[in-house]
């Protein structure tokens, strides 16, 4: 590894998912010194041979390079885990590839609350140029596995149309194979797609193991970053600092840095130096339970028997759907269904069959804060999922709960799956689905919102349209943390928008 230089014009603090995408944007759209700071390790181009075989395989997630982030004591009698990779192209080296985009009305949403430059028009050339470079690609008849393809034989019996295109951003509902990033069986992460191309250039450089303490602010102005390194703790000074820790880490790198609720940071030791009480506020993800087979000798053998000749994914297939709650007037969807099918990675033999169903549309909020100003400590994340007083979302759960187990009941699909596990044939009515969501709750792997975009700070927003921090000229975040609505998609490639989109305007194209 190159050595760190203790100057820069731009920091980027945090090469993950939309990190990558920003660092390897500047980098060749300008001369400009460009450092990257990841947590995790780096390792090289997709050719280099140190990749571990998890991260490169894309038929399950990859799992060796978790930050181990959990809900603690948040849940009562269980601790439910919040998955995010901690390594150059973080989550997009280990995640399940759905490059999926979501609906209009995310991306219009946002502009409707004065984000300009955010509508799903002026965001569609980013998104075909995210897919060009993630070399999305979608599944071949011949591809699908029997156990998806047997989904999705079901899905008209379950009221779901199946669709040509998952991405029809004004298409309400269907089931279809989805869109993935994946080349020749490898998951081809941001790292590859937006790294590898400007490695050699001298005005980049990538320092893997890492970890951001804070940024130091000086007259209402950042002028460097706190990290330890292999040679220990170290500040860089630069012009400009990109924030792009993820939902959960870039709220705890502000709040380390004195930026948030004034109150709440005295409490753990850190002196406030910019009053943005939004900090770490509006977490939202996609709450979701799955409903799990047994699955049947039948089911195994046909499974084994293409394994034998075929590459098989884990994942193939979404469905998108309304729940009878969602107004018949209103364009939109609330439910994805996303069939999981394949060998347990847990055991060396057997197999795993289940159903999970998300709430696209949540309205409960939750909040990332410091248990302390030791940056060795991981937050408290607290996603109070379910916890809305109207009930919605454990409502729109149970809802999915009933359209997974109709699916399930088809002719040709039935007679594969075997005995439900769980919730169990004895729940049947809502009520009992909804007590037994209350201890099954999990998350879909897509937390935002920490770092919300607004106009107004009093009003909890922490950054503008532009990503910048309200009150910092040259501090930026730039990753999921600043959605102040989650899509109504699996957010892998809505957060290389975000980071095309930031790059653009850092560059001033837009």
């Amino acid at each position: 590894m190159a050595s760190i230089p203790r100057e820069a014009d731009t920091v980027v603090i945090g090469g993950g998912t939309a990190g990558a995408v920003v660092a390897g944007l500047l980098t060749e759209g300008s001369d400009e010194r460009v450092l990257v700071l990841e947590a995790g390790p780096d390792y090289g181009p997709v050719g280099s041979g140190a990749w571990p075989p998890d991260l490169l395989d894309a038929r399950a997630l990859g799992y060796t390079h978790d930050w181990r982030y959990g809900s603690g004591d948040t849940y009562e009698g269980r601790v439910v885990s919040f998955e995010r990779a901690k390594v150059i192209g973080g989550c997009s080296a280990h995640n399940g590839c759905a490059a999926i985009w979501g609906s209009r009305l995310d991306y219009d949403g946002w502009a409707a609350m004065g984000l300009g430059g955010w509508s799903t028009d002026e965001l569609t050339p980013l998104f075909r140029m995210a897919a060009e470079r993630l070399r999305v690609r979608r599944y071949g008849s011949d591809e699908i596995t029997p156990f998806q393809q047997a989904c999705l034989d079901a899905a008209p019996g379950a009221g779901i149309p199946l669709t040509d295109d998952l991405n029809d951003l004004d298409e309400d509902q269907g089931m279809a194979p989805s869109p993935v990033n994946i080349a020749n069986g490898i998951r081809w992460n941001t790292a590859f797609a937006y790294l590898n191309p400007v490695r050699e250039r001298a005005n980049l450089t990538i320092a893997g193991e890492c970890s951001v303490d804070r940024l130091v602010i000086e007259n209402g102005r950042a002028t460097g970053v706190r990290f330890t390194g292999s040679d220990g703790a170290a500040t860089v000074h630069a012009g400009r600092f990109v924030v792009a820790g993820g939902a959960y880490g870039s709220p705890a790198v502000l709040l380390r840095s004195g930026i948030g609720d004034p109150d709440e940071l005295r409490e753990v030791g850190v002196e406030p130096v910019l009053a943005l009480p939004g900090v770490g506020r509006n977490l939202h993800d996609h709450p979701s339970v799955r409903l799990i087979f047994a699955g049947t000798p039948k089911l195994e053998a046909t499974m084994r028997a293409f394994a034998a000749e075929r590459w098989t994914p884990e994942e193939q297939t979404i469905a998108k759907f309304r729940s009878r709650h969602y107004p018949d007037a209103e364009p939109g969807f609330d439910l994805h269904l996303y069939p999981v099918g394949g060998p347990d990675s847990e055991t060396a033999s057997g197999w795993h069959w289940c159903f999970p169903v998300a709430c696209m549309t949540p309205k409960s909020r939750g909040a990332v804060t410091l248990r302390s100003a030791d940056p060795l400590q991981e937050p408290r994340i607290d996603h109070r999922y379910i916890s809305d007083r109207e009930g919605h979302d454990r409502r729109i759960l149970a809802e999915g709960l009933r359209v997974a187990r109709e699916m399930a009941a088809q002719p040709g699909l039935s007679d594969l799956l075997g005995e439900e596990v769980a919730p169990g044939s004895s729940l049947r009515n809502d009520a009992e689905l909804e007590r037994w969501i209350d201890g099954a709750i999990e998350h879909y792997y897509h937390p935002v919102g920490t770092c919300a975009m607004g106009t107004d700070p009093d009003a909890g927003a922490v950054t503008d349209a532009r990503g910048r921090v309200h009150g910092l000229d040259n501090v930026f975040v730039a990753d999921c943390s600043i959605m102040p609505v989650i899509p109504r998609a699996n957010t892998n490639v809505p957060a290389v928008v975000v980071g095309e989109r930031i790059a653009a305007q850092l560059l001033g194209g837009a």
